[in-house]
């Protein structure tokens, strides 16, 4: 090779001590060899895992080899008539799009199928070929050069062939986007070349040499072979024996141009005004000359596809793959290139991105399909995350090959019998992290001891006991305050805005509902009014001030009887029930605060996935029932078949026409046509069609919230509007059907809003009296004991509500807050007993669909990215407004009323359908009448042996219907929340049944699992080991588990 490099004249003085993989330098630019030396005595022989480990391992100096996001482009060298181009073909960011045969679009994104010849082809070609790392160019043409130098110099090119070569790199670039701008006539003699040919007067060539057997010259520092000159004519060129191309209408290089100037034959410079405005446009001109296009493209300026740019990650970079087949070649070359610091290069890429890499492949003719996978092989691999990261580090060839040889060990061989290489393979869900192939398998960990990892766990959300009064609830204050501001920054999204209007809905109708309930329950003591009030002072308290504002307070069944017995209990023993219930509320927010101190929420670390699923299940189960059973009753008190309808319509008096004349007016248009009704039934309108139009409109409102909610996975308009009409979805299905009922003029059942300010009942007011004649001096006293049955309600009730909402699975970043919510709920509950006001506490179903609609996912840049969950808007402003229009709604009587309760019926159903979705109790109890094949591949289906899942779903399902009759009975209904308790004991039974693995799976681990398990690894170990009795010491902590093993 050194003798080769004393045969060959070169424009400049290349430095070649660094290797072959060492891109010379421009001598425009300047720079210094990049050289580093490698350690590692035996690289070769170690597995390619481990190099790769080894490479990305090492620490970057300088800002120039830090990884960057890769967009990757192909492009072939393809002949158009007498037009010679790179024709873009595919592209990458993720996932591989290319431009489909016979159509002007690309192609669905999909996983890019290679064959495993291509990259052993590749692989090939990366050992025999040129490899130029750190290669410092500022545009396409310094780069042609120095790779075709390096190319002569390595002996892989003959210098005759050089020019060739080069002038095919420099060919102008065109890419799928620009194929839609282009006119429909035939790209030779398009209208726009017509217009130029027939108006202009000067006469350019553009010579193709890919064909030719003698170069044309068309740079002014390299003299033209002997029969060709700068200022050939067209007439010459048309003569020259077929061996030049010209295009009409085509422009030449700056450089031609200038050499035509400089030429004494040239024509004066004042003619060539529209070819010097229009090169100074061409994105030649910015990067790099080059023979010129025959189009009317090549006289604007090249613009990138600034729509797809969206899509691309900021910050990226561009690898160009260029591929193509030349008749003046006999052996294949190719060329891997990095490039010292990422530069735009004109019209190479689609989008104006900095281009880092580039790899070409030229060969002679016949080769063209091989070469394109071998191409698609190449950008697969710089769209690989490791690979690519390699690429940025290599310091040598040996780097390269290494990051093939790991990705060959990784990819994933599908045998051509059983696989149609055509399909297109969907892109993934969920990717799976490739941080394991970055990092050395880790040597085995010693002995985790799971009671001091639970224990962190705990005490991370605030579930471990301080050891000092209130000490939870400062941990609480402490964790939260950081976020408050920015709990009220966070809510600026229109999602807030959509989850407010829905839970608003949401909300009101079961007050509404829940006030008539107690105003039957209670004697009008408590109605819709007081619960309107009820719900504005509690939800306006908690979303100020609480840990967890995302939970939703509402009133519940368990509340509503415990209220019933209490009256009931009054009435028998002639006492004041809201004097006697103002002392039973002082006593439950006496003893919650008293909980608050000694740190008791810390207790909710029992409540596992068993008792909380259970719990969600049956408030799901109880809105779908009472949904549907409220449009049930609908139906009782409006019967489809009524009988006769005593009422018809008869002419007015005076009037001449029959009765018979004014029969066909029904009841509602017989008074527009001056009739009069007749009949003992004309005071209501007819009503046999109020149950059917009131299933209509439930069921309506429940298929198009449940559409629209999914909507955001549509295939239909741009992203941004099916999210905004995914998160308006109950909003617009309330307003439809509200609509359509309007519409059709059916007397359906309206919401009833209260639409005065004051009490329900005339004889109270808003203040609740402590002492009344009627109740004994002692009866503040034993008020401590129904209180003590509340405060397990209510303490139940939000703790496993908080639960649910703090699951992992939602990934909260902002903590949680079990003991300040709790200190919080108690001063509201002793506000609204002296209020006189409904007890609110957490609702379930409620709390649930508030963090569904306000679940983030991340943006999909990448074409076939799917979105993936990122976690929920954690924030105040949604409960606060919630709860403030609540307040408000006296004000809107006029327009609450005119929405059907049917309507809001269908909320309901909806809002327990999707309260189900996600809960593993729920896929179990749908798994157990699935046939074998056609069960969904959940996890722990392959970790857990089927019939032991069945029968842990099975216990559940029994407990849950334990619950459900207790609840159904009024004289049972009071047990519920001890229910709720024997349901963790249940679970505590299940560590007898279950093996600790398989609870891990189906269940989470309760705390005092841990402690056992790790008891009886010890003793196992004394056993085995009798003469070191290690349990006491090692438990103790006096010996670490390194000394245990020794």
């Amino acid at each position: 090779m050194a003798e080769k490099n004393e045969y060959i004249e070169l424009p400049w003085t290349m430095n070649s001590s660094s290797g072959d993989d060492e891109a010379p330098k421009d001598p425009r630019t300047g720079g210094e060899d990049f050289t580093q030396q490698f350690t590692e005595n035996d690289f070769e022989v170690t597995p390619p895992a481990q190099r790769v480990q080894f490479i990305l391992g090492e620490d970057v100096d300088d800002g120039t080899h830090v990884s960057h996001p890769l967009f990757s482009e192909m492009g072939m060298l393809v002949k158009e008539g007498d037009e010679i181009e790179w024709k873009e073909t595919a592209r990458w960011i993720k996932f591989e799009e290319d431009v489909e045969e016979g159509g002007n679009r690309w192609s669905k994104p999909h996983v890019a199928t290679l064959s495993l010849h291509s990259l052993f082809e590749l692989r090939r070609l990366l050992v025999n070929g040129s490899v130029m790392l750190d290669m410092e160019a500022q545009n396409l043409e310094v780069m042609a050069d120095l790779v075709c130098d390096h190319m002569v110099s390595a002996g892989t090119l003959p210098s005759g062939v050089k020019d060739k070569v080069k002038d095919a790199l420099l060919r102008r670039h065109r890419h799928q986007h620009e194929y839609a701008k282009k006119t429909r006539l035939p790209i030779i003699r398009s209208l726009a070349d017509m217009r130029n040919h027939s108006s202009s007067k000067i006469e350019e060539h553009s010579g193709s040499i890919l064909g030719a057997t003698t170069p044309i010259s068309l740079t002014a520092s390299e003299p033209g072979p002997p029969g060709s000159n700068g200022n050939s004519n067209l007439s010459t060129a048309a003569g020259a024996m077929g061996r030049f191309l010209t295009v009409p209408g085509g422009k030449a290089s700056n450089r031609t141009l200038e050499k035509k100037s400089n030429s004494k034959h040239s024509r004066p410079a004042q003619n060539l005004p529209s070819i010097t405005e229009d090169m100074v446009k061409s994105p030649s001109n910015q990067s790099m000359a080059r023979p010129g296009s025959g189009t009317e493209l090549s006289e604007q300026q090249h613009k990138g596809n600034t729509h797809f740019m969206r899509k691309i990650p900021p910050g990226a970079e561009a690898s160009n793959i260029l591929v193509g087949e030349v008749d003046f070649l006999e052996r294949t070359l190719s060329c891997f290139i990095r490039l010292s610091q990422a530069v735009v290069l004109g019209d190479l890429t689609e989008v104006p991105v900095p281009t880092r890499f580039v790899f070409i492949l030229l060969g002679p003719p016949g080769s063209q399909s091989n070469f394109h996978e071998i191409g698609r092989a190449m950008a697969t691999l710089m769209s690989d995350e490791i690979f690519h990261e390699v690429a940025y580090r290599a310091r040598k060839r040996d780097h390269l090959l290494s990051g093939v040889d790991e990705f060959l060990d990784a990819v994933t061989v599908l045998p051509p019998g059983e696989w149609d290489p055509t399909i297109r393979i969907e892109p993934p869900a969920a990717i799976p992290s490739q941080e394991v192939r970055k990092r050395p398998p880790e040597l085995p960990k010693e002995e985790v001891d799971e009671e001091e990892e639970e224990a962190r766990l705990r005490e991370e959300n605030g579930l471990s006991r301080t050891g000092r009064l209130f000490g939870g609830l400062i941990n609480d204050i402490k964790r939260k305050a950081p976020w408050y501001i920015s709990d009220y920054k966070d809510a600026l999204s229109m999602q807030c805005v959509a989850s407010w209007i829905f839970l608003y809905f949401a909300c009101l109708s079961p007050i509404i509902t829940f006030g008539g309930l107690l105003a039957e329950a209670t004697g009008k003591h408590m109605a819709a009014m007081e619960s309107l009030v009820s719900g504005f002072v509690c939800g306006m308290g908690y979303g100020f001030f609480s840990g967890q504002p995302l939970t939703i307070l509402g009133s519940t069944g368990p509340v509503l009887v415990f209220e019933s017995i209490i009256y009931e209990f009054c009435q028998r023993m002639g006492w004041e029930y809201m004097t006697f219930r103002f002392w039973i509320g002082m006593w439950v927010a006496g003893i919650c605060i008293v909980l608050t101190a000694i740190d008791a929420s810390a207790l909710v670390c029992y409540i596992t996935r068993f008792t909380e699923e259970n719990f969600a299940t049956l408030i799901a189960f109880i809105f779908i029932y009472k949904a549907i059973e409220n449009v049930v009753v609908i139906g009782k008190n409006f019967p489809v078949n009524q009988g006769v309808y005593n009422c018809v319509c008869t002419p007015p008096i005076g009037s001449n026409a029959s009765v018979i004349d004014y029969a066909m007016y029904n009841w509602d248009s017989c008074e527009s046509h001056n009739g009069i009704l007749v009949g003992g039934g004309c005071g209501t309108p007819p009503t046999e069609n109020v149950f059917l139009m009131s299933v209509v409109l439930c069921a309506g409102t429940f298929l198009i919230s449940t559409v629209l909610k999914e909507f955001k996975n549509a295939l239909f308009f741009p992203s941004i509007v099916r999210q905004y009409i995914s998160d308006f979805s109950v909003l617009i299905a309330i307003f439809a059907m509200s609509f359509f009922d309007y519409s059709m003029g059916v007397p359906t059942q309206k919401l009833e809003v209260p639409n005065e300010l004051k009490p329900t009942l005339s004889t109270r007011g808003w203040l609740i009296p402590p002492f009344a004649e009627k109740n004994p001096w002692w009866s503040p006293i034993i008020a401590v004991f129904p209180a003590l049955l509340g405060t397990i309600l209510i303490f139940m009730d939000q703790q496993i509500t908080a639960v649910i909402v703090n699951r992992k699975e939602n990934k909260l970043k902002k903590g949680c807050g079990y003991h300040l919510d709790l200190f919080i709920l108690s001063i509201l509950i002793a506000i609204c007993s002296m209020m006189g006001l409904p007890w609110f506490v957490a609702a379930t179903v409620l709390s649930i669909n508030h963090v569904n609609s306000l679940k983030l996912e991340s943006e999909c840049s990448a074409p076939g990215e799917k979105p993936q969950f990122l976690g929920v808007r954690e924030q105040r402003v949604t409960h606060i407004l919630i709860f403030l229009t609540i307040g408000v709604s006296v004000l809107l009587t006029p327009l609450l009323g005119n929405i059907p309760m049917p309507v809001l019926f269908g909320v309901f159903l909806y809002m327990g359908v999707a309260s189900l979705k996600g809960l593993q109790f729920f896929d179990r109890i749908l798994i157990m009448f699935m046939p074998a094949k056609y069960q969904p591949d959940y996890m722990f289906l392959r970790q857990v042996p089927i019939k032991r899942v069945h029968l842990f779903t099975m216990i559940q399902l029994a407990c849950l219907i334990i619950l459900w009759l207790i609840k159904s009975f009024s004289q049972t209904s009071i047990l519920f929340p001890l229910m709720l308790v024997v349901m963790i004991g249940i679970r505590k039974a299940l560590d007898l049944v279950f093996t600790r693995r398989e609870l891990k799976i189906l269940d989470d681990i309760m705390p005092e699992m841990t402690k056992r398990a790790a008891a009886d690894d010890l003793h196992k170990l004394d056993a085995e080991n009798p003469k070191f009795n290690t349990s006491k010491q090692l438990w103790r902590g006096y010996l670490t588990p390194t000394e245990t093993s020794v």
